[in-house]
């Protein structure tokens, strides 16, 4: 059975829909918290497949939270086995900091469902099944893509969404691993962040429950596609 290391920033924010696809192909799935795991005693060489979660730190803020420092080293060790590394939101962008782009504050946050422009000038471009789907967003912060990376997809106010770096990186600014039947826990978990933003927390209700079925397909393929056509090389 291969094995997948997640590591995970808040409870809340898990694998979500990729949980049920790991388990049906066999994977065997071990969360460990950012917060409290001593990274240095974690084997790089007993998991297949990597998988960096968000949260609502940022990519550079180790003075605040010196943790980051020891799961930038963690991903590092774990970039140069060049087995796949999956890194969502707060996730890609620790990637992108490894891989020498800048992480900064965007002018005004993005916490909506919207599409994605997805780029087709890309061949092969993972995340072609996303196009059309009113996907998750919600950060604050933007990464510029890195050096020797493919720029996957954008937004109206996010120019980069995600790229991915030689053939077993994928980052991604947005959620495509939300199971929107418990958004309510992000709302919750999310509170200060929401009302300070002023986003309309009514909105968010409405369009989880009425893209539920559409992001789940496609977010579940899309998972699964990259994971397959990685796993083949």
């Amino acid at each position: 059975m291969k094995k997948a290391l997640v590591i995970r920033h808040l409870l809340f924010e898990d694998l979500g829909i990729f949980e049920d696809e790991l388990i049906d192909i066999n994977f065997q799935i071990q969360y460990v918290e950012a917060p409290i795991v001593n990274f240095n005693q974690l084997n790089i060489a007993e998991y297949d497949l990597l998988i960096i979660l968000g949260g609502p730190i940022g990519a550079f803020d180790e003075e605040l939270y010196p943790l980051i420092v020891q799961e930038l080293s963690f991903i590092q060790n774990y970039l140069e086995t060049e087995k796949p590394i999956l890194g969502i939101c707060l996730g890609a962008q620790l990637i992108a900091r490894l891989l020498g782009a800048k992480v900064y504050p965007m002018q005004h946050k993005e916490i909506a469902f919207s599409t994605l422009t997805i780029n087709k000038e890309v061949i092969n471009n993972p995340l072609i099944s996303l196009e059309n789907i009113p996907i998750l967003h919600w950060h604050g912060d933007q990464f510029d893509i890195p050096a020797n990376c493919h720029p996957l997809a954008s937004s109206t106010l996010c120019p980069n969404q995600a790229f991915s770096y030689k053939d077993h990186v994928l980052a991604l600014q947005f959620h495509m691993e939300v199971d929107t039947k418990k958004i309510e826990q992000w709302l919750v978990g999310h509170n200060h962040e929401l009302i300070t933003a002023k986003i309309d927390l009514n909105q968010l209700r409405i369009d989880a429950k009425n893209y539920n079925q559409l992001i789940t397909q496609a977010g579940k393929a899309t998972f699964v596609k990259w994971l397959a056509r990685i796993e083949s090389k």
